[in-house]
């Protein structure tokens, strides 16, 4: 189904944490300190903490996007105070809504992301964002979806054993066991050769590809960490396959290294070849916020690509300095005030 202007029906979808909420934090710690849980959870204060770049986001929708159809704002409950509540694009979801009733509440984004589909008037095609993701500059409907499909990239990038990481290897381990239940590597590249090896892809990951013919089982996948683009229709999918699986990873309230990650959901797509292959690492630059931001303020004001995402990473910085950092790298493009804000 298309709009009267022909711009396919896409959906923006952004999950949202204010950590700094005392009643968020007062029922995260109940949870927090159940027995047996404490050396299980991924609790770093990373996952939660609120730079306050979030008018940012609109702004760039707001700018760069201007063909999104809706946008589903996800929230524990709380909302920025600057936040235009009416505006006509704007749905505000509370976990509560979408989330079933078992699961909550959950400091989990693998709960919240698997159950992402069940938000009530979702379009079949949207795109997810993390709150660390942002448009800087003019991006296309097309950039995402091309022929009712999402546009991505296949590439295949062994899981590695980071013994400073304590969660997330396994979590991509698990990823690789669940898809390898369903497909089989080399009768996939012999089904969908052009999918692995698109002239288009980043010459890195077209070698990548190459090199993994020599081994016959699946070592791992590389996902670009930026926008995602999702058909609804593949999480129903994946429910009707994995429902136990599903209902576990949900139930944690937490996450932990035994989840599934929604990454699994576009390599899903992949695998079975419904999508367009596209360079899509070219849509999105991906940097680790330390001490020294001032590539990532060059990056962002001379707009190099059409998002950017700053991940929150695990190494200790100097918070309140950074975040400054941040705010002046996207005042120098998106200084004035959005229609989704007072």
């Amino acid at each position: 189904m298309k709009q009267d202007n022909n711009i396919p029906e896409i959906d923006f979808v952004i999950t949202w944490v204010d950590g700094n909420d005392p009643d968020w934090q007062k029922q995260k710690m109940e949870y927090s300190m159940q027995p047996d849980l404490s050396q299980k959870q991924d609790d770093r204060k990373e996952r939660y903490r609120d730079w306050d770049l979030l008018r940012y986001w609109f702004r760039g929708v707001e700018r760069f996007a201007p063909w999104v159809r809706r946008i589903h704002f996800v929230t524990w409950g709380h909302l920025p105070s600057w936040l235009n509540k009416e505006h006509p694009k704007l749905n505000i979801v509370n976990h509560k809504d979408f989330i079933p009733e078992k699961y909550l509440p959950t400091f989990n984004s693998h709960a919240i992301e698997w159950n992402m589909h069940r938000i009530p008037g979702l379009a079949e095609n949207f795109v997810y964002f993390n709150d660390d993701m942002f448009l800087i500059k003019k991006v296309r409907p097309e950039q995402y979806f091309k022929n009712d499909l999402p546009v991505d990239m296949l590439a295949l990038q062994p899981d590695v054993a980071n013994t400073k990481d304590q969660v997330m290897p396994y979590i991509y381990l698990n990823n690789t066991m669940l898809l390898a239940k369903y497909f089989d590597k080399r009768e996939n590249m012999k089904k969908q050769p052009g999918a692995y090896f698109h002239p288009g892809y980043p010459f890195m990951y077209f070698i990548y590809n190459m090199l993994e013919l020599a081994f016959p089982l699946f070592t791992g996948f590389y996902t670009v960490h930026g926008p995602s683009p999702f058909k609804k229709s593949t999480f129903v999918k994946m429910w009707e396959l994995e429902p136990e699986l599903l209902n576990e990873v949900c139930s944690h309230k937490f996450r932990q290294k035994e989840d599934v990650s929604q990454y699994v959901l576009r390599e899903y797509q992949k695998l079975t070849g419904g999508f367009v292959p596209g360079n899509v690492r070219r849509l999105c630059r991906y940097y680790d916020v330390s001490n020294d931001n001032s590539r990532i303020v060059a990056d962002i004001g001379h707009q190099k690509s059409g998002s950017v995402c700053l991940n929150d990473s695990n190494q200790e910085i100097d918070f309140e300095w950074a975040k400054e950092e941040l705010h002046m790298g996207f005042a120098q493009i998106l200084k004035e005030k959005s229609a989704f804000e007072k």
